[in-house]
């Protein structure tokens, strides 16, 4: 069995963990509601991407009312 060659020093460590460092998440703006938004995302609130409804916002917002009803 492999024994290590020499001890980790703290340094080490540190230099190896800068690169699990959390990182700020890029937000856009919905061209039609100016909300905030994740790029190549559609929007949650009004439903749309590139320009066009994807989303049916009325209907998913009665479907979730519905379900949270039935507790």
């Amino acid at each position: 069995m492999g024994l290590p060659g020499h001890r980790r020093t703290s340094g080490d460590k540190r230099r190896r963990l800068t690169h699990i460092a959390l990182t700020e998440k890029s937000m856009g703006k919905c061209p039609k509601c100016q909300k905030a938004v994740l790029p190549h995302r559609a929007c949650a609130f009004c439903g749309t991407y590139k320009g066009r409804a994807v989303i049916d916002v009325d209907k998913r917002s009665a479907r979730s009312k519905r379900k949270t009803g039935k507790k």
